[in-house]
């Protein structure tokens, strides 16, 4: 686990790195960052994933949709707050309304009214 939207998973014992589809976590260095690699290895550690891949983004990483069992993981994330839906890339148009919902339960990412998405804080540095 690098961070809370990329996992390194175990396809005929080769490890291939997935950046999960339709989402954004905090930066490790942002607050909330290393709860929501806390939070994505709760669901993903040791356990068997199903990965339907979306595409290979430009840094050459597989992005892909994760299950563990009948739960999508991005939506997990979005849901407890670890997560913000990635607009210029999402597809699921179930996730903004998630994501609503974990900023009006202000949790998470979300008790920081001021909290700054990831791709704004990259662009910052």
């Amino acid at each position: 686990m690098t961070d809370g939207d990329t996992v390194t998973v175990l396809h005929d014992m080769k490890p291939i790195k997935i950046r999960l589809a339709n989402i954004d976590a905090p930066e490790r260095s942002q607050a909330f960052g290393m709860r929501a690699k806390q939070h994505l290895s709760k669901l993903v550690y040791w356990k068997q994933v199903t990965v339907d891949v979306v595409t290979i983004d430009r840094y050459g990483r597989t992005v892909a949709a994760l299950k563990v069992g009948w739960k999508d993981v991005s939506r997990d994330m979005v849901w407890f707050g670890m997560a913000w839906v990635y607009p210029r890339y999402n597809k699921d148009p179930s996730l903004p309304a998630l994501q609503e919902k974990a900023k009006e339960r202000k949790i998470g990412l979300w008790v920081d009214p001021n909290s700054i998405p990831p791709w704004e804080f990259r662009r910052k540095r």
